[in-house]
């Protein structure tokens, strides 16, 4: 191989691989997609945020953390997965008793950032049944598993107009916070903004510090004087 087609191949797997990095990192931005609208915070002048929780329902631990919300008077968001759902039906009930907005959060939480359109229905049309069943009636937003999504995802979320929800704080996402409970609070409760969207994972055992800190964010926010909305008021309030 000469050193000039070398030097070309060298060029072309750089350029294949600047633009898949690019790509990657495009899939999981939190503000930009090219269809539809797409959510991560509100601007309002209003001290409104919304708490919300992905995954579950669970068998194990939908009850303590919705006795936790309901001790501090607090309405949240829980984008659930429909398989999930349909597993732990009577609990994605209590969620709904308990006045809690749903979301759609995929069917079998796969990466959908390369899925083809067809499989794409099948997650969230099957899920829009599941969460149907539990009683809910109010609009179903939609969250992508992971955060990723590309072309295809928007694109049908953008012809059936349903919004994409993201988030602009993100505790688990820290290992320096994530593994301690008043560092995962602290962490909330500085971030937070007017407007501010929190994500958390409450469902499962891994995320017990997740739950234990889930008060003290609450009662924090509080103090700084933050309303909890749903995602549906946050909106509401622009």
């Amino acid at each position: 191989m000469t050193i000039k087609r070398a030097l070309f191949l060298f060029l072309v797997l750089a350029v294949l691989a600047g633009a898949l990095l690019g790509l990657h990192a495009f899939s999981k931005s939190r503000t930009t997609q090219l269809f539809g609208t797409i959510i991560a915070r509100v601007e309002t002048e209003k001290p409104v945020v919304a708490l919300t929780f992905d995954d579950g329902p669970s068998a194990r631990f939908t009850e303590s953390v919705l006795a936790t919300l309901r001790e501090r008077g607090v309405k949240a968001t829980f984008f659930l997965t429909g398989k999930e759902t349909e597993e732990n039906l009577p609990q994605a009930r209590m969620i709904v008793g308990a006045g809690h907005q749903l979301g759609n959060h995929s069917y079998a939480h796969s990466n959908m950032m390369l899925m083809g359109p067809a499989r794409i229905r099948e997650e969230i049309e099957r899920t829009d049944v599941a969460i149907r069943a539990a009683g809910y009636g109010g609009e179903i937003m939609f969250r992508p598993p992971y955060g990723k999504k590309l072309l295809a995802l928007p694109w049908y979320l953008s012809r059936h107009e349903r919004k994409t929800i993201m988030w602009d704080v993100e505790p688990e996402s820290f290992p320096d916070v994530a593994g301690d409970t008043a560092a995962f609070a602290k962490h909330v409760i500085e971030q937070t903004k007017n407007g501010s969207i929190i994500i958390m994972h409450v469902m499962y055992r891994s995320r017990e510090v997740s739950r234990q800190a889930l008060p003290l964010i609450i009662d924090g926010l509080r103090q700084r004087g933050f309303e909890f909305v749903t995602v549906s008021q946050l909106l509401d309030s622009r």
